[in-house]
């Protein structure tokens, strides 16, 4: 059995990496795309530190589905990186490293990759032997992808029908 796990997955959006990577590097924004969200929409949250920034986090406790924990920024390289450190607490402890790389595709696309890698611990370990990290978490992985999606690219029509109005008289 394995003690290490990699969950990744990719998508592309139509909109530019820096407007793909403050919806990533800005918890605060996390609740338009987080496949979480809508698990326990009265999830308690809490930010701390400036977006955008090494070291700003966000924790959260919510019902069983989505548990308790917290993120923070470890690493970032705008707009091409946002490294995460995740720390659960419940259902079980367990952390791991989260990875989103935005690589521009040019013509005004993105292409998005979320991945997470961690050592699987004991009772991870179990779980593992029924259903695979990556059979766990990797629609979790694409939902929030195609969510993230729709939301640049939503801004990106916005912004748009906003030049197109030209300045109001």
């Amino acid at each position: 059995m394995a003690s290490s796990y990699e969950v990744e997955r990719s998508t592309v959006i139509d909109a530019p990496p820096a407007d793909v990577y403050h919806l990533i590097a800005d918890f605060r924004n996390w609740p338009i795309w987080s496949p979480w969200e809508n698990k326990d929409p009265k999830m308690a949250k809490e930010y701390h530190g400036d977006p955008n920034t090494v070291g700003h986090r966000y924790s959260w406790r919510g019902n069983r589905a989505v548990g308790s924990g917290s993120m923070s920024i470890a690493d970032i390289a705008e707009p091409q990186l946002v490294r995460l450190k995740l720390a659960f607490l419940k259902p079980f402890k367990s952390e791991s490293d989260n990875a989103f790389t935005l690589e521009d595709l040019g013509d005004g696309r993105t292409k998005v990759t979320w991945r997470m890698q961690g050592q699987m611990n004991r009772l991870m370990s179990v779980f593992a032997k029924v259903r695979s990290m990556d059979k766990m978490v990797g629609p979790d992985f694409e939902t929030g992808l195609n969510q993230l999606k729709a939301a640049a690219e939503q801004q990106v029509d916005r912004a748009a029908d906003e030049l197109d109005e030209g300045p109001s008289d």
